[in-house]
């Protein structure tokens, strides 16, 4: 069978150390002539470079500047402060303040990365003054920084929207209420986490004039989402638009308005930006050619036979998609992940009759997950980092912060009105 020696052949180069581009290409390279395809190689070159050439991924590299900017810019802190005045005084108080700080910043970066950093430098310091033990600091870091992956400018949802073709609009509210369920299930551990060990008891309420004096100072940073959201919903501008929109929102806010960024380091930005770009646009590519061979060799129909022996119900398939996502997830990043699933499990999703929407919701909080499970991950190594911890001590803090994740995506999965009801809101009315 074709479609298990692809991924056979494929999980075991990745897994030998090489780079996930050669990996994709080696891959389906040697597939075709080891297994005599006939297929012309130039295809390969061909497939990847369409991979890369629909207008849409323009957005990317441009979310990921002004995710740069607003990183570097001095608008963490704001949030950051924001959160504290409001939530500060919980039992657990920085704990459910990092949480809170994370899914803020989240929906103005789009890249769990961004948000794992630039909230991390603000709340590690605080939290281990407080005695909370580095460990669980970095860990609650981790888990909540990937959030930003369901808020509504999410790279890897616009990437999917890309993929899948269904509308960015409905894509962008779609991951609001799990983000949200996402935050509030990681607040109560981190109060549960306060009561039992009585590191943190929490403090005073803050007074109205302190909670409108952090309003007044975060309301720029937080009005970025609304503007780019509502412009995208009522059509005034496409998602490559709104990214565009996103950089000049950014650079006005850090260098004119908070002036915590100068003309000097924006040089340095965009390199950076540029990097992280290269990377991800070359996977896409990459996954363009793989994705090629997957659908002229009819791999899909050979696993759409195989899960309609194995998956009877809708359930057992939501089931075996999860599982698969989570281990998929675990060795490759969410993007490439993304790219490299979707062309796949779509078609199987589309068969059992799903909502191509809340089967994107699903599978961004799936692979999210991969992104603080040990023994790798972006946000993990991340936090790892900025706590001055090992991954093995980080590992040990895990296990209540994963349970409320995993609770969340299993209610995700089985109740598709949590990710679809607000957009079906909206569309209606």
């Amino acid at each position: 069978m074709l479609a298990l020696t692809l991924f056979a052949v494929f999980f075991v180069v990745a897994l030998a150390g090489v780079p996930l581009l050669i990996a994709l290409l080696a891959t389906t390279f040697g597939i075709i002539v080891a297994a005599g395809l006939g297929h012309p190689l130039e295809t390969i070159v061909l497939s990847f470079i369409g991979g890369v050439e629909p207008f849409i991924l323009l957005a990317v590299p441009l979310f990921i500047f002004a995710g740069e900017l607003l990183a570097q810019g001095g608008v963490g802190k704001r949030i950051v402060e924001f959160a504290r005045v409001l939530f500060g005084w919980l039992p657990g108080g920085l704990g459910v303040v990092t949480v809170m700080s994370c899914t803020m910043f989240g929906g103005v970066s789009g890249s769990a990365i961004a948000d794992t950093a630039a909230i991390g430098s603000l709340v590690i310091p605080a939290m281990v003054a407080r005695g909370y033990s580095r460990g669980f600091a970095a860990a609650l870091l981790a888990v909540a920084g990937t959030i930003a992956l369901l808020m509504p400018l999410s790279i890897p949802f616009l990437v999917y929207a890309f993929i899948s073709g269904v509308s960015m609009r409905s894509l962008s509210m779609a991951g609001l209420l799990p983000a949200i369920a996402s935050a509030l299930a990681l607040a109560a551990v981190c109060v549960w986490q306060g009561r039992r060990t009585g590191v943190d008891r929490g403090g005073e309420r803050s007074t109205p004039a302190q909670i409108w004096a952090a309003t007044r100072a975060a309301g720029p940073a937080l009005a970025m989402p609304v503007i780019i959201i509502g412009g995208i919903w009522s059509g005034l501008f496409t998602p490559s638009e709104s990214a565009a929109i996103a950089v000049v929102y950014g650079l006005v806010v850090s260098l004119f308005y908070y002036r915590d960024l100068d003309w000097r380091r924006i040089p340095q930005l965009l390199l950076s930006a540029f990097v992280t770009s290269a990377t991800v646009m070359l996977v896409i590519g990459a996954t363009g050619a793989m994705a090629w061979l997957i659908t002229v060799e009819q791999v899909a129909a050979q696993m759409a036979a195989w899960v309609q022996v194995v998956a009877t119900q809708p359930w057992i398939f939501l089931a075996l998609f999860n599982i698969c996502l989570l281990l998929l997830g675990v060795f490759i990043e969410p993007l490439p992940a993304m790219l490299l699933s979707a062309p796949l499990f779509l078609p199987l999703a589309r068969h059992f009759g799903m909502d191509m929407v809340h089967v994107g919701v699903v599978m961004t909080a799936n692979l999210a997950i991969a992104l603080y499970t040990p023994p790798v991950g972006g946000t993990l190594f991340v936090a790892a980092k900025l706590a001055r911890v090992g991954i093995g001590e980080i590992s040990r803090h895990l296990g209540a912060l994963m349970a409320a994740t995993i609770t969340v995506v299993l209610l995700v999965t089985y109740v598709p009105a949590l990710s679809l009801w607000l957009p079906r809101l909206l569309h209606g009315g």
